[in-house]
């Protein structure tokens, strides 16, 4: 029998006391399957900077564990310090470091121009305070020159100091298998978690997976366009597409599975139920 992998979730800071509350009827709801932790998303450009250190703030004092990401793209070294230095001052010890976006229509004029260079500042900075998790991409970073070069990249940052890995949401089990493949041909042992996106809507979804790269299988596709505006069927097919793909990864007994909430919590609710976690 598979061995059960610890769960966490993702957030993104609210912007209004409306989603502030929100999110935490969210928290409340899914802290039933005692997760590992949530994670808050920092803003293209660092827009949200402060909005994810509030977050973060607000789900720690509901006693569960809150794990910032922090990016660095148009970020000087002088911010990123202060920065890591008052999550060590709060005793947040646990970190998701990434490259992250320009804001539309800005150039970065930062210190960092790849992850690597902030979890080797991190690192620098403060040792072995912080567990820093990075990105990956099964299916391949868009901005990539090739596969080679993005699981180069990604060898880059484990040198660097990072202790796990959470992967970009995919459909294609076997794409994040062959990925596993070509790390453990790199020598790479850290933890990888498999990063899952429940299925809410055609358009938003597409959206996401035009942004970072990932692939809806055009069977998927269709039978999800087959639903027209009929949310709740389409909801419904979602959560057993997704129970499915989770199942899969669980035989394959990945360490952990990382939820793409949106801030929501039915439906990955049903997800984790048909999973018996």
């Amino acid at each position: 029998m598979a061995k059960s992998p610890t769960i966490s979730f993702e957030f993104f800071p609210p912007r209004t006391d409306e989603g502030v509350q929100k999110l935490k009827d969210t928290v409340t709801n899914l802290n039933v399957f005692n997760p590992e932790f949530y994670s808050v998303t920092f803003g293209a450009g660092g827009s949200t900077r402060e909005k994810t250190l509030e977050t973060v703030m607000q789900i720690k004092a509901m006693n569960a564990n809150a794990v910032p990401h922090i990016s660095c793209i148009s970020s000087s070294k002088d911010e990123v310090h202060d920065l890591i230095m008052n999550y060590q001052a709060k005793n947040i010890n646990h970190l998701v470091a990434l490259r992250g976006d320009n804001p539309s229509g800005v150039v970065g004029d930062g210190d960092f121009n790849h992850a690597n260079e902030l979890v080797e500042f991190i690192r620098q900075e403060t040792g072995n305070f912080f567990k820093i998790e990075v990105a990956a991409y099964p299916e391949f970073h868009p901005e990539s020159l090739s596969a080679e070069q993005d699981l180069d990249n990604f060898k880059k940052k484990i040198d660097a100091g990072a202790d796990g890995a959470i992967t970009q949401f995919f459909f294609n089990v076997d794409a994040y298998f062959k990925f596993m493949e070509e790390c453990d041909k790199r020598k790479i042992t850290i933890p990888i978690t498999p990063g899952i996106m429940p299925i809410y809507n055609i358009k938003q979804l597409s959206r996401f997976a035009s942004n970072c790269g990932a692939e809806i299988p055009r069977w998927l596709r269709l039978k999800l366009e087959g639903f027209n505006d009929d949310l709740d069927s389409l909801r419904d097919y979602g959560v057993e597409v997704i129970s499915e793909l989770c199942e899969t990864l669980i035989q394959y007994e990945v360490p952990s599975i990382h939820f793409y909430t949106l801030n929501k919590s039915k439906t990955v609710s049903r997800i984790i139920k048909n999973l018996h976690l």
